[in-house]
């Protein structure tokens, strides 16, 4: 437990200078960004940009003063969780982004639940039993999960599963069989990945010397597998299942776009398209946090399940 503790402390310590990196490239987006936020804003309210309203609202943003200040204000806010007001809807970015995060959750969570119902049982039979009738579809279904577009596989779910069979909600969200056309889209296209990654980390666990040993000491086939070869050929797909998991609570936004799906990555492509820069900055920075914990969280398990990582 201490060396837990230890390597915890250690990679939170670690993550101070990446966020803190994140945050001036993050402050950095407003700066660059074409147009000025004070016109945008007041334009989003309808009113129309004189020189005196565009430099009264310039200044209640803090806008006009050096750009160091506008910095440690901002980082200020931030630090309190205030991400700044809208332009578009005049609301509290934190809470359209929150409000929209329990969708994007729910969406990833399925999403991984379909690949890996997909992946692991492909994936360890191909290797159980490779040149089999199985092995064969799992690389035919390795090969088509990772060659068909995503967008294409949506509609193509859309068509047959809701405008055709009228099994499924056609678009939103509308209780829990909206959630299974977006959740296979995802989750078809990940499983290839883990299909063929979860099949080659376990071809090569079992030609190691200790399951060798294992089956010499008489050990049931099935606890060698699950007790001994499983458990470290999947560390390979754990530090890829943290990338992803990542990028599906940052909002997967072609699936979401192309399903209406009320989560965040949809919300941040009509924010970019309305050019409220706000929500787009508060976005980023929120997402970039959220992978750098992701992968801190990932770093736990690989050090809980792989003890020659402790024996540093």
């Amino acid at each position: 437990m201490n060396i837990i503790l230890r390597y915890l402390v250690q990679r939170l310590l670690q993550i101070i200078p990446v966020l803190f990196g994140i945050s001036i490239i993050t402050f950095a987006l407003m700066q660059i960004t074409p147009g000025d936020p004070a016109e945008i804003m007041l334009r989003a309210d309808g009113i129309k940009p004189t020189l005196e309203a565009i430099q009264a609202t310039r200044h209640a943003l803090g806008l006009d003063g050096p750009i160091h200040m506008q910095f440690v204000h901002w980082l200020y806010r931030v630090f309190h969780l205030d991400l700044g007001i809208s332009y578009s809807s005049g609301l509290p970015v934190r809470e359209e982004l929150m409000s929209r995060f329990p969708a994007t959750a729910l969406l990833s969570g399925c999403s991984l639940l379909t690949a890996m119902l997909i992946a692991l049982p492909l994936g360890i039979g191909s290797a159980l039993y490779p040149g089999s009738l199985l092995d064969r579809l799992g690389r035919v279904c390795a090969l088509f999960s990772v060659s068909v577009p995503g967008y294409w596989l949506g509609l193509l779910l859309i068509y047959y599963g809701a405008v055709k069979l009228k099994w499924f909600p056609v678009m939103g969200m509308e209780g829990w069989p909206s959630v299974i056309l977006p959740a296979c889209t995802l989750g078809f296209g990940m499983a290839g990945i883990y299909i063929r990654l979860i099949r080659s980390s376990l071809l090569e666990v079992l030609g190691k010397l200790y399951i060798k040993a294992a089956r010499a000491k008489g050990l049931q086939e099935w606890k060698v597998i699950s007790g001994h070869a499983l458990r470290n050929a999947l560390l390979p797909s754990l530090t890829l299942l943290g990338i992803h998991i990542g990028g599906l609570l940052g909002g997967s936004v072609i699936v979401e776009s192309i399903f209406s799906w009320p989560g965040i990555g949809k919300y941040a492509v009509e924010a970019i398209f309305a050019k409220d820069y706000t929500v787009i900055q508060g976005y980023v920075l929120i997402m970039a946090v959220v992978v750098v914990l992701i992968n801190v969280a990932v770093d736990l398990l690989h050090l809980l399940l792989n003890p020659r990582i402790r024996m540093r």
